[in-house]
């Protein structure tokens, strides 16, 4: 079902103010891929299906991965590829957490901040693995920067296989009835530890006063009991993976006059009672700002044996020894299915693109053709 407003359409109230309310130059240019996402500003194509034969006209996305309206397609392509790549072993989920004392440098230093935050997650996890079970571990880390409420709150959802890689490169499974991967106070106490080194390395302008209110600071992280399948990991992940600071859905009005938005939310300080807020499109767009990553930054990371680099062959060897099954190498790679170029009317021709267009809009003579036809 469609959204009935949308990110974009508070962009388009303030488009007067949109330069000024942008924090720099690359938060105001992902604003107006923003607001221009499947309008005329971005030009278009028109398409035929192959089934049915009728034809179509869309305006294309913006493909920015800060878009509520692109990411569905993206997810589903995601979840398909990390199917195949599923070990047959219990999964942990593990919440590593930035301090809100370190909110606004990392508004300043984003990238140094989040980029120790992916080390240090997997610096502890790599260390408690390979002293507990003296294995090469794998994970997969995914970068959230929101609270519901749209303020910041940066963090680290983590997904990894109870169990890892020997020296001998043999897989070697944890021990089962495991309710956590590993002791939460001795993880904390390490990650914090990493994670004050790593950030001091960078030699970022931090006051000494906020180190002193780090080490003060009781760290936790967050862990969670071992998922029920191995594919269950896989439609957990999917719901974490192309997320975004606030959904379409989410907004449930938009008052143009007052220039008000009221969206819903879930308040955790109340078991996840769901609940309304109310801003103005000024502040909305200010806190949406603030989950805009910087350029060029990776959120979707994999680590160890689920790394790229374990993709091709290591990881579907291990696939096959967990199995207790022989390996048989794939031969064809399958190219993952969704309904991006399917056709919105028959449900079943592919769409196949006879002509792009500017933002000058379609031409005139395929409106014309198109009108005729439906009033026929």
């Amino acid at each position: 079902m469609r959204p009935t407003f949308k990110v974009a359409d508070i962009l388009t109230l303030e488009d007067r103010h949109l330069e000024q309310l942008s924090f720099t130059w690359w938060h105001y240019r992902t604003l107006v891929a923003i607001k221009k996402c499947r309008t005329q500003g971005l030009g278009g194509h028109i398409d035929q299906c192959t089934c049915c034969k009728k034809l179509h006209i869309s305006y294309n996305s913006c493909r920015n991965r800060h878009c509520p309206t692109c990411q569905g397609h993206k997810r589903v392509q995601w979840i398909q590829a990390r199917e195949t790549e599923l070990l047959n072993a219990p999964y942990f989920h593990v919440v590593f957490t930035v301090p809100h004392e370190l909110n606004r440098f990392c508004l300043l230093y984003g990238k140094e901040i989040y980029k120790a935050l992916f080390t240090c997650a997997w610096q502890t996890i790599k260390k408690f693995s390979n002293t507990d079970l003296e294995v090469t571990p794998g994970m997969i880390a995914v970068l959230h920067t929101w609270g519901q409420n749209l303020s910041l709150h940066p963090h680290l959802h983590c997904i990894v296989p109870n169990g890892g890689v020997t020296k001998a490169g043999y897989w070697k499974q944890g021990k089962r009835g495991k309710k956590f991967l590993f002791s939460v106070k001795a993880m904390s106490k390490m990650y914090s530890a990493k994670f004050i080194a790593q950030v001091r390395k960078e030699k970022l302008p931090i006051p000494k006063q906020t180190y002193e209110q780090l080490f003060k600071k009781n760290w936790v992280i967050y862990a969670k009991k071992p998922f029920g399948k191995p594919a269950h990991v896989v439609e957990y992940l999917g719901r974490y993976s192309h997320k975004i600071a606030i959904s379409n859905h989410r907004i449930l009005s938009i008052n143009k006059q007052k220039k008000q938005v009221i969206f819903s939310a879930k308040d955790y300080r109340k078991n996840g009672a769901k609940t309304t807020i109310t801003l103005t499109t000024k502040d909305f767009i200010k806190r949406f700002q603030l989950h805009i990553l910087p350029k060029g930054f990776t959120r979707i990371r994999h680590y160890g044996i689920l790394s790229s680099s374990w993709k091709k062959e290591k990881l579907p060897k291990l696939q096959a020894e967990i199995l207790g099954q022989p390996y048989v190498p794939l031969t064809k790679k399958t190219k993952p299915q969704t309904q991006l170029n399917r056709c919105p009317r028959c449900k079943k021709g592919e769409l196949i693109t006879l002509q792009t267009f500017d933002c000058r809009g379609p031409p005139k003579e395929y409106l014309k053709y198109l009108k005729n036809r439906n009033e026929n």
